[in-house]
């Protein structure tokens, strides 16, 4: 329990030192992890029941080489890349965000420095540096949401991608049983 209340403390400090900037960046941090998690549970657990559903259906069908059938086929196969690359673009903004959002934290920080020379001076190095140290907190932690983010857009794209290539290779063109090709 000590520690819990330690890390809090820890927490509640860095708040303090970096501004308000830092609730808005923690926010979004928590929503893009959401988006992350949400897709990286759809990838391992609901998509292969998906998939398994999908192309059983497609080998249930009697035509599956007419030149309907290969249309049919690529609807199915853009409506799965619609699936698996859902919230990807989102979660692509929420990373580009981030920085941006440090950075303004920053400007907001340095404001306030400024304001402090203005007020009382320039003869206080100490201050000035606890100042532009505060103030540049904020672009640390919007790179640092930013990097751990940029990381899991990637590799889940990769993933999508190779999902639905695998998918499309799974959806073969055959003759119908009826037809009886050997």
């Amino acid at each position: 329990m000590a520690f819990l209340l330690a890390i809090s403390n820890a927490i509640q400090d860095f708040v303090d030192q970096g501004g308000a900037v830092l609730w808005v960046i923690f926010a979004t941090c928590l929503l893009l992890w959401l988006l992350i998690l949400e897709r990286i549970w759809f990838v391992r657990i609901a998509w292969p029941r998906r998939a398994r559903a999908v192309v059983a259906q497609w080998h249930a069908r009697d035509d599956c080489r007419s030149w309907k059938a290969k249309k049919i086929r690529e609807a199915i196969v853009s409506q799965v890349n619609m699936e698996l690359h859902a919230l990807l673009p989102m979660i692509n903004v929420l990373v580009a965000l981030c920085p941006l959002l440090g950075l303004l934290g920053t400007v907001v920080g340095m404001i306030g420095v400024f304001e402090v020379i203005g007020a009382s001076g320039n003869d206080d190095a100490q201050a000035m540096a606890r100042g532009v140290y505060r103030a540049t907190i904020p672009t640390m932690a919007g790179l640092v949401v930013a990097l751990t983010g940029l990381y899991f857009t990637v590799r889940l794209r990769s993933v999508a991608d190779r999902e639905t290539r695998r998918l499309m290779d799974n959806l073969t063109l055959h003759d119908s049983p009826a037809e009886g090709h050997p």
